[in-house]
């Protein structure tokens, strides 16, 4: 049925890395699912006055707050759509991110309440009266909530959308809470054992466990996260497919929201070459990666001696030296300055977040390393950090 209304209601239905079809797909996926959400509380919300079972009941309130994280959803991807404006530059895309974090803390509250409810109906219990109605509603529930699951998880796969994902877990969490209470109802029907109380709380630690993996889910973009090794790889492909480039460095990637990424790099070129037509070269590679991955990029132009064979054997050098503290460390942007007592050899040293010593440990070891071997040169050393 999504993928039906999706062509009713999408325009070039199959570009998903296009922003307005990514805003499209989640308006659907909300609106889909307050439809759902809805029919779905209405039917667990009976089930729990004709049978007395506080978890159906619960699960029934579950389902609304699940109509209001579509309504937040729909929301959010509309706001997400705005265009930049001077107060915010980089767009409005991070709201998506937002919106998810509200469905994860309305997930959160829901799982608090029933676990409140349940302990209640376990100091308290009474007993839960059977219904073929209630099996009925409980099992097309299961059924209409892994549709939903699996429509989420399929499309925000395919947009990459936080949201969509956070939807796909709260859906997942409640197959396994509207299980445990089909469970409950038919155990109270058929034996004295009441466990409707016990089946709530079981059913809350699911909906809390959904919502924390929510709230992680959402929270971790916004506070910036590595891009993925495919990114990283498709862009310095595209950058050293042009030939006159040598090397990249120091690349960083910055996201403002799905479909917002802009890039920073240095891209070595050897020095001997027309700087004009250097220039040139990183306009088209510029124009390269906004075209093929949709990010605005920004390209530092490092001129590198690719003559100078002396220079070039000081740093294999260097570099080896500095994979001899740690196989991780790499070097680049390498001079080398001499003077008349002595030579600077000054770079720039990629240091990985996880080394346990400090940027001045790390400068000590290095140029005591090169200062034993080779005396009278002496390091200036810049720690950077891998962005990727």
């Amino acid at each position: 049925m999504f993928s039906l209304l999706s062509k009713l209601f999408i325009k070039d239905y199959k570009n998903y890395k296009s922003p307005s079809v990514r805003r499209s797909y989640g308006i659907l996926s909300g609106a889909v699912g307050i439809g759902f959400n809805i029919l779905l509380f209405i039917g667990k919300f009976l089930v729990g006055l004709l049978t007395g079972s506080i978890a159906a009941t619960a699960d029934a309130f579950n389902n609304l707050s699940d109509a209001g994280s579509s309504v937040v959803t729909m929301i959010g991807f509309k706001l997400s759509g705005k265009k930049a404006d001077s107060e915010h530059p980089f767009g409005h895309g991070r709201i998506e991110y937002i919106t998810g974090i509200i469905i994860a803390f309305l997930i959160l509250l829901m799982g608090f309440e029933l676990s409140v409810s349940s302990v209640k109906s376990i100091i308290s219990p009474e007993k839960v009266e059977f219904s073929v109605y209630s099996v009925v509603v409980l099992t097309v529930s299961i059924l209409v909530k892994l549709y939903m699951a699996l429509y989420n998880r399929r499309y925000a796969d395919r947009i990459d959308s936080p949201a969509m994902k956070a939807a796909s877990y709260d859906s997942f969490s409640d197959i396994a809470a509207t299980t445990l209470v089909l469970i409950s109802v038919l155990i109270s029907a058929f034996s004295d054992i009441q466990i409707d109380g016990y089946a709530g709380l079981i059913v809350a630690a699911f909906i809390l466990y959904s919502g924390i993996k929510s709230a992680k889910e959402t929270i971790t973009p916004l506070l910036g996260v590595a891009p993925t090794k495919e990114f990283v790889n498709q862009v310095i492909s595209i950058v050293m497919s042009h030939d006159m480039i040598v090397g990249t460095h120091d690349l960083v990637v910055h996201d403002y929201g799905p479909g917002r990424l802009m890039i920073t790099l240095h891209a070595e070129v050897p020095s001997n070459e027309d700087i004009m037509y250097a220039h040139e070269v990183i306009d088209d590679i510029e124009a390269d990666l906004s075209r093929e991955l949709g990010c605005e990029a920004v390209i530092h132009l490092d001129p590198i001696d690719t003559e100078n064979e002396h220079l070039a054997e000081f740093k294999r050098f260097v570099a080896e030296k500095a994979s001899q503290i740690d196989a991780d460390f790499t070097i680049h942007d390498f001079r080398m300055v001499p003077g008349r007592n002595h030579t600077n050899l000054i770079f720039d040293m990629t240091v990985p977040f996880e080394c346990k010593l400090t940027d001045d440990e790390i400068k000590d070891k290095m140029s005591k390393a090169v200062l034993d071997e080779k005396p009278g040169f002496y390091c200036v050393i810049k720690i950077d950090k891998p962005y990727v």
